[in-house]
């Protein structure tokens, strides 16, 4: 049975499509052989990073963003399309985004209890009603599962890229390099992602939340924030027996202490109904 939640407004989703790009708009790439996966010392083994292997990606585009909270609103503008998280009745959202009130009637995650789920959260509201307002649309949209992600390819006509794909494109030509731009995590002490800094997870030392999808400077194939901001799903399942659909790049809450899986290697899963604030998607299509 489906659970209610609040709706969109509808006079704002119209607002919001109208700021979303005409054509689809991907970057393409010729594909190649390149060393997948890592065995360095900041992987996660559990996770399946390593071994390092040779994978050949035949040619095949992939957008230079994630998916936005613009289009993403005109493709809930044109077919009425629900979220798994609007379905559900709640999402999960990071407890630093959240109102006292939000927190105090929102229970928690017992493994990791600075997640709380929330009623009414889903993509149009990211921090439970009343958030909206508050929503850039040059933002990836979050706050959508891997089934949300396949429904808005299929409607522009393109699909998820696979894992191999998605670290092609990621690592931007570099060979084996933890980040898109080489072997350091702030060249030159600058930020080049969106991560938590501060003390994991009651302590930021700033912003908290996702920036905007070209917020930060684009790795060698014109690929932005593919590490930090927000986990991106991918096709491929996470393991033999194990068939929840792949993210990667971590995100904005990804903090050395924690999770330093803001790396092209790195992943990390979630069941296909999953909705999380800090999960978005971009596209990839064959051109072989």
């Amino acid at each position: 049975m489906e659970s209610h939640t609040s709706a969109a407004d509808p006079q704002l989703l119209k607002r919001w499509a109208t700021a979303a790009g005409g054509d689809l708009a991907l970057i393409g790439l010729t594909g190649g052989r390149f060393r997948m996966g890592s065995e360095g010392r900041l992987a996660y083994a559990e996770d399946g990073e390593g071994p390092v292997r040779w994978v050949d990606v035949a040619p095949f585009a992939v957008s230079a963003t994630a998916v936005t909270v613009a289009e993403f609103a005109a493709f809930v503008v044109d077919t009425g399309y629900r979220t798994d998280a609007e379905v559900h009745g709640n999402s999960l959202v990071f407890n630093g985004l959240l109102t006292d009130h939000i927190k105090q009637s929102s229970p928690t995650v017992a493994a990791t209890p600075w997640w709380h789920q929330v009623t009414g959260a889903a993509w149009f509201a990211p921090a439970g009603p009343g958030s909206s307002e508050l929503l850039e649309t040059d933002h990836p949209v979050t706050h959508v599962s891997h089934r949300d992600a396949v429904a808005y390819s299929r409607w522009v006509g393109a699909r998820l890229p696979d894992e191999a794909e998605w670290e092609f494109a990621a690592r931007g030509g570099l060979d084996q390099q933890p980040y898109p731009w080489g072997g350091t995590r702030e060249p030159e002490g600058r930020p080049r992602m969106n991560t938590f800094t501060g003390e994991f997870p009651h302590r930021p030392a700033g912003r908290v939340g996702p920036v905007a999808v070209d917020a930060h400077s684009p790795n060698g194939f014109g690929l932005h924030n593919v590490t930090g901001n927000v986990w991106e799903w991918t096709s491929d399942s996470f393991a033999r027996g194990d068939d929840r659909p792949v993210m990667r790049g971590g995100s904005y809450l990804c903090h050395e202490s924690y999770c330093r899986r803001y790396r092209t290697s790195a992943r990390s899963a979630a069941t296909a109904d999953t909705s999380l604030g800090h999960t978005g998607f971009r596209l990839a299509l064959s051109t072989a």
